[in-house]
């Protein structure tokens, strides 16, 4: 089964696609654009990597800083504030707090939020906090 996803490089780039095989025990997974040859993408060159329900997102949503108290989803989890080296922050969900491996997945905030799943890659935080959510 093919996942939508958005990857943000390290660098600055993007790229927006389908893949069927990130694993974060991998060095490498596949995205394919719409229309275009599938990119190989090696996950340590990642920021993180978004895993959507679509990729045009709606920009009118603004996204729930904090989680409702019938939320599933905060069973058992941690919330946690990323901040990248880049300066952008991050507040979701973990259930591996701290983190320990290069990848770890972060769940939104926001239970309608586009993003349904991120994978953060360890190198490119600066900091990495727990956080009340």
């Amino acid at each position: 089964m093919s996942t939508l996803v958005v990857a943000h490089y390290l660098d600055g780039r993007m790229a927006k696609g389908t893949s069927m095989d990130v694993d974060p025990l991998k060095p490498l997974c596949h995205i394919r654009p719409e229309g275009q040859p599938a990119l190989e993408v090696k996950l340590a060159d990642l920021k993180a990597l978004y895993f959507v329900r679509t990729l045009g997102g709606d920009p009118k949503h603004r996204e729930a800083e904090k989680t409702e108290p019938e939320d599933s989803r905060t069973r058992g989890a941690k919330g946690i504030q990323i901040t990248f080296k880049d300066g952008e922050k991050l507040v979701g969900l973990t259930h591996h707090f701290p983190p320990v491996r290069q990848f770890f997945f972060v769940l939104p905030i926001d239970p309608k939020s586009n993003n349904v799943r991120i994978l953060i890659n360890k190198a490119a935080t600066k900091d990495v906090a727990a956080a009340a959510v």
